[in-house]
């Protein structure tokens, strides 16, 4: 722990003393608060244009539209997750407990799995569509330089 000595009185400062720690906390709580917003926001607005794609995708009869859809509803999903870890690692520093490590770890575990399956199946779109389905927007931005050369 850091020990602040002010010389003279020969008085010594503790983080808990000076209020330092307190304040430190404090912070963490509203960083903890504004990640968790975050989050939520994410989710929101992955809802929102995934509502929008499916919407776009079923009025023009699109066959892969579902699995776009799906897929982006799927990279939100996992932002937010990142988000949400955050936020647990943040509250697992302020105040350590068995309880909020365990559940530091399942959501660690969850965020890895999710993120491994989401991105075979982003392989799997990508494959299955000849690179004209997600990633299409990448692979045309580079052709043209390719075609200049």
């Amino acid at each position: 722990m850091l020990l602040l000595h002010i010389f003279g009185d020969g008085l010594v400062l503790t983080p808990t003393s000076s209020g330092t720690e307190e304040f430190v906390q404090t912070l963490v709580l509203w960083l903890i608060l504004v990640t968790e917003v975050l989050a939520a926001i994410t989710i929101g607005a992955g809802i929102l244009l995934t509502i929008t794609k499916a919407a776009g995708a079923l009025l023009k009869k699109e066959p892969n539209g579902y699995e776009r859809a799906r897929l982006t509803l799927a990279r939100f999903l996992a932002l937010a997750l990142e988000f949400q870890l955050a936020a647990d690692v943040l509250g697992t520093a302020v105040s350590p407990s068995w309880t909020g490590i365990g559940k530091l770890a399942a959501i660690a575990v969850i965020r890895t799995a999710l993120n491994y399956f989401l991105s075979r199946e982003i392989k799997e779109e990508v494959r299955s569509t000849g690179g004209r389905g997600l990633l299409n927007l990448e692979r045309t931005q580079r052709q043209p330089e390719s075609e200049s050369s």
